[in-house]
């Protein structure tokens, strides 16, 4: 029982860290979580509320594998190395990653309060915290190193694999964002997070040299494969009731032309859907 107060003890405090230093690095680059949920811009309300749910995955994934409850001194340095370590990438990669995927009009059209640009904003930042939460966590400073390039080689197949599905849609989901259409945009919201935590769930995992670890990730990858059946088939010709296609389709028509927000929101449902149960055979 002494054990587990302590253990709750540290989260607890580490958690408050956390945040704490999520909101000062926001603060050293202009930005202030309190003014901006102020201001009544719900562009930027979504972006900072897919960061701070970000910033919590993190949290939960030190809490579990970087604290122990044995030693308060060594969770705290272990809990504050990796912690600290995590809140920095989600800062950059974060950032950096939105102009890649969505061009640089993206922060602009926040700033002009494009809510549809805030959510895919804001899911972004959640499916690079999931991936960090996946990687960047331990009880050891020779841990840190192979997590970090795990973490870059998650960043780069979550990349890869949300243009190449991206691609599946007759629409520019960039432009349809930047236009302001909410059900891209929640198209888009889903695929990334899915994505994320499939990406996340592969790169997970006891290191076991580079050849067989490497190996073993890749073929993990490949369940990105069934976020193409459950668009075309199950979303568009099961529940949509449209007639199947390769590409394109019912499904882009409702979405790109006649800005159908309930069916993106459906489509994205099924992509976190589709992670969660596959989290559970991968």
């Amino acid at each position: 029982m002494t054990q587990k107060l302590t253990q709750l003890g540290v989260a607890t405090a580490i958690t408050l860290v956390l945040l704490g230093m999520s909101l000062l690095g926001q603060r050293l680059v202009g930005r202030s979580l309190q003014a901006d949920l102020d201001k009544g811009n719900t562009a930027r309300g979504l972006l900072q509320v897919g960061h701070v749910l970000g910033v919590f995955l993190i949290v939960g994934s030190i809490v579990a594998n970087s604290v122990t409850g044995e030693d308060l001194t060594r969770d705290a340095l272990w809990a504050l190395t990796f912690g600290g370590a995590s809140v920095l990438l989600l800062e950059i990669a974060g950032s950096l990653g939105l102009r890649l995927l969505l061009r640089s009009r993206l922060l602009a059209e926040i700033e002009r309060g494009n809510a549809a640009a805030g959510l895919a904003a804001g899911a972004h930042y959640t499916a690079t915290g999931i991936l960090i939460s996946k990687n960047l966590h331990g009880t050891e400073l020779a841990a840190l190193p192979i997590a970090l390039v795990f973490f870059v080689l998650a960043q780069a197949s979550f990349h890869l694999f949300v243009v190449l599905f991206r691609a599946l849609t007759v629409y520019d989901d960039s432009e349809e964002i930047l236009g302001e259409n909410m059900g891209a945009a929640l198209s888009y919201a889903g695929l990334v997070v899915g994505v994320g935590l499939v990406v996340g769930n592969a790169s997970e995992g006891q290191f076991t040299g580079w050849a067989s670890s490497l190996k073993g990730y890749a073929l993990a990858l490949l369940w990105n494969l069934a976020f193409y059946p459950v668009r075309q088939l199950i979303v568009q010709t099961l529940l949509l009731g449209a007639r199947p296609s390769l590409r394109g389709g019912r499904l882009d028509v409702a979405i790109g032309q006649e800005r159908n927000a309930g069916l993106g929101a459906l489509e994205a449902c099924c992509y976190i859907a589709t992670a969660l149960l596959l989290a559970k055979v991968m």
